[in-house]
């Protein structure tokens, strides 16, 4: 911090022609002069961010400048010479309504003067000096905090509802096909028992037997290598096979040929099974095969429907990170991925995920939970900016020269108006119709990005390019640092309203 040069008895005449006094009355001056004094600073540190909020200063002359940390760097947000700006503990009459630190870095860049008073007594002038002043900013604060709590609440489970009800339709399909999957094996080996039995009881020797084994036992093999056919190939591999049904005198062989080749088996095959039994035993051998061939697909359709759902509900839990400790050591893409799985069904058919991923990228301290939602936030937008046709991008890297992460979410909507993108992360804000959205996301996720996790959101946007970029400092922030609330300790010229969020755009 820069040391005071020297203190100099309060000018009752200097104080008032500073506008943030110049309507006090003489009583009034006298007392801020008796509880206050001028210091004179040279140029260095004033005040740093996140340090106890002790002090207001008002400049009577001299430049300072404003700064806050972002990504890991102090950014110059603001410079002034202006007698009477005002830095410091001016919310300090809010006392306990909200947490009194500075908010901002405030430096001296000249040899300057300021007026300076205990956050104690400038806590108690507001109030005994402009009682309903107070009780108006105090409501005012108290009032815009609980409907931001309240509203982003209901934002969330909104968004809870939305994700809940998609997930339920994803975890459907598969549980479906699971049950329908099961129904048809019951059947199919009720049908083995049966054959089986007919062939036990038929004029098969060992030999045959045993051949017809060994057939069972490639067939069940080859279903797994079976390769990926276009509609065209296997209608023209379906009508093969049913020609070799029909010659070898099967009434079902339009029936029995899609098995077959859904399996892999082609003409090859039929010739080894009739090389391999008698004529007359043909027909049980085949459907033998046919039941098994069954079986096996469909004990690989219920597979694939269990693992699907097992996939889903470890992106949910992925996404949720309720089994997890708050703030840990994760991996940006399993984050990115989950929160892609659990807004599927709102991707549809018709748009395109590209992801461009830095796998190289190390694992970032953060708050899982907590960047998934804002993540839902800029997919979801970008979904509904493309209004279901468009290309999503989400891009990872690191940025260049620096220990940051970057995370793009690009879409191919009619992008952010001009006369707009400045205000987008302003709480309320929004330009979705009445009832779609509540104005909050984005300034949530701003809180989240910014002020939770020390890190940057920025937008670009032109006609059928909007980019969003999310960057997070590789060291993290440590655990337990809660997200700012209110501007209480705000550090703010006076010419200019302190508006939390207004250094955003």
């Amino acid at each position: 911090m820069t040391s005071t040069t020297s203190s100099q008895p309060c000018d009752i005449d200097e104080l008032r022609s500073l506008f943030l006094f110049e309507k006090l009355s003489d009583e009034q001056l006298a007392w801020l002069c008796e509880h206050g004094s001028v210091e004179s600073y040279e140029p260095g540190l004033l005040l740093a961010e996140g340090d106890a909020a002790r002090c207001f200063y008002s400049l009577i002359e001299g430049t300072l400048s404003m700064s806050k940390q972002v990504g890991g760097d102090e950014v110059e947000i603001n410079r002034t010479s202006q007698r009477g700006a005002y830095v410091g503990a001016w919310g300090s009459y809010l006392g306990e309504h909200t947490e009194q630190r500075y908010n901002a870095t405030v430096r001296i860049h000249a040899p300057s003067r300021f007026f300076v008073l205990s956050a104690d007594d400038f806590s108690t002038a507001m109030h005994e000096w402009f009682p309903m002043a107070v009780h108006l900013l105090e409501g005012l604060f108290l009032g815009s905090r609980q409907r931001e709590n309240t509203i982003g609440q209901r934002e969330r489970l909104l968004a809870l509802g939305s994700l809940s009800a998609g997930l339920t339709h994803e975890l459907n399909n598969p549980a479906a096909a699971a049950v329908r999957a099961t129904a048809s094996l019951r059947d199919r080996v009720l049908h083995m028992r049966l054959k089986l039995k007919t062939i036990a009881g038929g004029a098969w020797d060992r030999t045959q037997l045993e051949t017809l084994m060994e057939l069972q036992d490639r067939a069940a093999e080859q279903v797994a290598k079976a390769p990926e056919l276009s509609p065209l190939e296997a209608s023209d591999r379906e009508d093969a096979l049913a020609d070799w049904f029909d010659e070898h005198g099967f009434d079902d062989g339009y029936q029995l040929a899609p098995t077959f080749v859904q399996a892999g088996l082609d003409l090859d095959w039929l010739d080894k099974i009739a090389d391999t039994v008698d004529d007359g035993m043909l027909g049980g051998a085949v459907h033998w095969l046919n039941y098994t061939l069954e079986t096996e697909l469909l004990m690989n359709e219920i597979e694939d429907s269990a693992t699907r759902i097992s996939t889903l509900v470890s992106a949910a839990k992925q996404y949720s990170q309720l089994d997890r400790a708050p703030h840990q050591l994760l991996d940006v893409h399993e984050l990115i991925e989950s929160t892609l799985v659990m807004l599927s069904r709102k991707i549809g058919p018709d748009v395109e995920v590209v992801r461009d991923y830095d796998r190289s990228l190390p694992d970032l301290p953060v708050y899982g939970a907590e960047l998934n939602q804002v993540w839902t936030n800029l997919i979801d937008n970008a979904l509904q900016a493309m209004d279901g046709h468009g290309t999503l991008t989400i891009r990872t890297s690191q940025v260049p020269d620096r220990d940051l992460v970057q995370v793009e979410i690009g879409d191919t909507g009619p992008g952010i108006p001009a006369e707009v993108i400045g205000r987008i992360y302003e709480p309320f804000f929004t330009t979705k119709p009445v009832g779609q959205g509540t104005g909050l996301g984005l300034d949530i996720s701003w809180r989240i990005v910014v002020k939770k996790h020390h890190g940057d959101l920025s937008v670009t946007s032109v006609p059928g390019r909007t980019v969003f970029r999310v960057c997070l400092p590789m060291a993290g922030v440590a655990a337990d640092t809660g997200v700012a609330t209110g501007v209480a300790t705000a550090v703010a010229p006076a010419a200019e309203p302190a508006v939390e969020g207004a250094d955003r755009a």
